[in-house]
């Protein structure tokens, strides 16, 4: 199914792998556009028979617990981003030569489909950072007078940005290496691999395979790919993509920048690549101050959106004007209080240890809250690169046994509390016990470096439960 015959939908018989954010609008998209949608789904619980419900008054066919079978007649898949790959309903697909595209590939295949220009994509996507850095790309652009929105990964339908009646000039888009997977022809206009670390192996296999599907965001790029020089994974990503002629390689580091790189020089963000005379000149974009909060890898992210924003043409009172106009979401390194000298600083966003990593480097003396989840991962690196900083730890849920056995190998003078439950109360008893390790003039920082399932909701309930215990705290 090519992409000449995208316009062409009218009898095709389609098969939409899931339901929930992703299958559902893309079941209702191709069904307008005269397609024959069967939605097949694992599940069979109340939530996905209601979800059916809806779609089958509109006469699309639903399968509920019937996942791994293709349909007779399937023309195409289009599945939900994290559908794995291994899955039977892939290898009967690939062995009837039907192809497989993402709620990505779909969006960008019907993206001209009112004839008119499409909106460019600025494309994002790395371990950590992604949402927070296509929301200040969003807020550059914006600052600049451009139609635009933050859309994809970040939970905005892509579908919706391309297909809706609000035309855009361009579009921040936020891409996860499961999308990536599914998306064989974007073709941005310029892209950025945030940072490279070990996550979702379960899903890709392999390291090697995760890291290729991140790669993919460079692929037929236009403008610029934006690398990160402190991660070197990412510079050869941009390496071996094959990429539009003219497409530049774009460098963001926090040190002093060199020629085509964005960097950091006497707390001001500095751009060496999209100015004239780049061998000599730098154009200052914005001040470090001008990032909230100016966490080092913030201020990371600052620069691959600024990097973007620039590659797009974006003049330079835009960019800090954008980056002082953004709002970070909540959860994410967010200072929740001051308590008899220290500081509590809420980040349970840092789900996996290289976020975590990140955000302990941002502070200089730590009392810290972890654990949870471990997904597989262990932790003996980043304690060992952050046994200086900390004052003390205090560990919670299913696997801070891992977290502590890191500790007592790389940071055995580090007191440890270790609160056997799994309660949701015991965060509170872990504030507590985080108080009583804690002086004036430290931080109280919760940077779980795992996951939240085995406790709360997500990691959203979590840190709503640990700025509870702090007010309680201060009250």
């Amino acid at each position: 199914m090519g992409s000449q015959e995208v316009t062409n939908w009218q009898g095709r018989n389609v098969t939409v792998a899931g339901l929930g954010v992703s299958g559902i609008p893309a079941a209702k998209v191709l069904h307008g556009l005269g397609a024959v949608v069967t939605v097949v789904n694992d599940g069979d619980d109340d939530r996905a028979r209601a979800q059916a419900a809806e779609l089958e008054a509109l006469g699309v066919t639903v399968r509920l617990g019937d996942g791994a079978t293709l349909p007779e007649g399937t023309d195409l898949v289009v599945t939900a981003p994290g559908w794995q790959p291994g899955k039977p309903l892939f290898a009967a697909a690939e062995a009837a030569g039907v192809p497989v595209w993402g709620d990505v590939e779909l969006a960008w295949r019907l993206r001209d489909l009112d004839g008119r220009e499409p909106a460019p994509w600025l494309a994002v996507t790395g371990t950590n950072g992604k949402t927070t850095t296509v929301q200040m790309l969003a807020s550059i652009l914006k600052a600049a007078g451009l139609r635009t929105a933050a859309v994809g990964n970040i939970g905005v339908s892509l579908l919706d940005a391309v297909l809706g009646e609000e035309k855009y000039d361009v579009l921040a888009v936020e891409l996860s290496s499961y999308q990536l997977h599914w998306a064989p022809s974007l073709r941005a206009h310029s892209a950025v691999v945030l940072n490279l670390a070990p996550d979702h192996l379960d899903w890709h296999g392999s390291m090697e395979a995760y890291a290729a599907d991140k790669g993919r965001v460079y692929e037929g790029n236009r403008v610029a790919c934006v690398y990160n020089v402190a991660d070197k994974a990412t510079e050869d990503l941009v390496r071996e993509a094959d990429v539009e002629e003219g497409c530049r390689a774009i460098g963001f580091t926090l040190g002093a920048p060199g020629p085509s790189q964005l960097g950091v020089v006497d707390g001001i963000l500095v751009d060496r690549a999209f100015v004239e005379n780049r061998q000599k000149n730098a154009q200052e974009l914005a001040e470090v101050s001008d990032v909230r909060p100016p966490a080092p890898h913030n201020v990371a992210n600052a620069l691959a959106a600024a990097a973007l924003a620039r590659a797009y043409g974006v003049p330079a009172r835009a960019v800090r004007d954008g980056l002082r106009d953004f709002t970070p979401d909540a959860h994410r390194i967010a200072h929740v209080a001051d308590v008899d000298e220290v500081a509590y600083v809420d980040d349970s966003k840092a789900t996996n240890t290289h976020a975590a990593e990140a955000s302990l480097a941002a502070y200089e003396s730590i009392v810290w809250i972890a654990g949870g989840l471990a997904k597989g991962a262990t932790f003996d690196e980043l304690v060992a690169r952050s046994a200086k900083r900390l004052r003390g730890a205090v560990l919670i849920g299913a696997d801070r046994a891992l977290i502590r056995e890191a500790l007592a190998r790389h940071a055995p003078e580090v007191p440890v509390v270790d609160l056997d439950r799994t309660d949701t109360g015991a965060m509170l008893a872990a504030v507590q016990e985080a108080k009583g390790l804690a002086e004036p003039g430290d931080t109280v920082l919760l940077a779980p470096a795992c996951a939240s399932m085995d406790m709360f909701a997500n990691y959203n309930k979590r840190g709503d439960a640990f700025a509870e215990a702090v007010r309680e705290l201060g009250a």
